[in-house]
């Protein structure tokens, strides 16, 4: 039974993607020493990051081999012309034709462009040539699109990219913020399939990391229900210093799949971080088991 769990487990992750962020680029020496050649890496795109620095990590992770995927937030882009740059700079310097496409973490827009869909109606993707658009998901919700929190506005921007989804051409995904409760990503994954939302989901996971320092991540990022499986850790002082790794949540929910094949999980993302190497080398680890 074990091996079989073991199994499930190995198959859930295979092909998993990451996220990372310039500044880490610029301290490794090799991906390819450390992942998968095969593997999709987010660039992701911080507040006051400059363009010149996220195209030349982009550039080195494509040279490298990896599928580039760079964070495109709708409200750090002043006007369509300055996206049209983004998009023109990307492609043609780094040879990127794909892109998660969010809001961003400002509340306040810099310029014309407030959200994802606004992004998508511009129609620069799709002038550009982006054959591969990823949209974010919350299965703990989103204060910065439902403030007052429920998932109405967060439901219905999902319903009008379903939409979308259907008469593009282009491939997408919902890529999702790292969540922690099996239970609450199996609750929400099956609510938007009820409400109409087919589109693939490639859930996000935090990475092994020290305790305080997921605590902290997932207060910055307003991480809600999921947070209590920390919170609870945190109160056994047998587990305070040992470093999180994400194994329950992942064996949970590969078990699900297994047991329910239309189960709209179809991809993991990995949030390192305790650090890229030390979130391939878990997975390395679970593959060799």
């Amino acid at each position: 039974m074990e091996n079989m769990i073991n199994t499930h487990l190995k198959d859930f992750i295979s092909g998993y993607s990451i996220e990372v962020i310039p500044k880490t680029v610029a301290k490794i020496d090799s991906f390819g020493d450390i992942l998968p050649k095969s593997t999709r890496v987010y660039l992701a795109h911080l507040k006051n990051e400059d363009i010149a620095q996220m195209v030349a990590a982009a550039k080195r992770l494509s040279h490298e081999g990896f599928t580039v995927m760079p964070h495109i937030p709708a409200r750090v882009i002043k006007n369509q012309a300055m996206l049209s740059d983004w998009l023109s700079m990307y492609q043609n310097e780094a040879g990127v034709d794909e892109a998660l496409l969010l809001a961003g973490g400002s509340n306040e827009p810099k310029g014309d462009y407030d959200s994802s869909i606004q992004l998508i109606e511009s129609g620069l993707f799709d002038k550009a040539g982006f054959k591969r658009l990823h949209i974010a998901g919350h299965p703990d919700g989103n204060k910065d699109i439902d403030p007052g929190g429920g998932i109405k506005n967060v439901s219905e921007a999902l319903s009008w990219k379903q939409e979308f989804f259907k008469r593009t051409d282009a491939k997408m995904a919902i890529t999702t913020q790292f969540c922690f409760d099996a239970n609450v990503v199996k609750k929400w994954a099956d609510d938007i399939k009820e409400g109409g939302i087919d589109i693939p989901i490639h859930i996000g996971v935090a990475g092994p990391a020290k305790l305080q320092t997921l605590l902290k991540f997932s207060v910055e990022c307003g991480i809600g229900s999921s947070m209590k499986i920390l919170t609870k850790r945190a109160k056994d002082i047998t587990k305070l210093l040992l470093p999180y790794k994400p194994t329950q949540v992942l064996r949970e929910l590969a078990e699900h799949k297994a047991k329910d094949p239309k189960f709209n999980i179809e991809q993991v993302h990995f949030f390192p971080f305790g650090g890229i190497k030390q979130t391939s080398d878990w997975v390395r680890e679970v593959q060799n088991d």
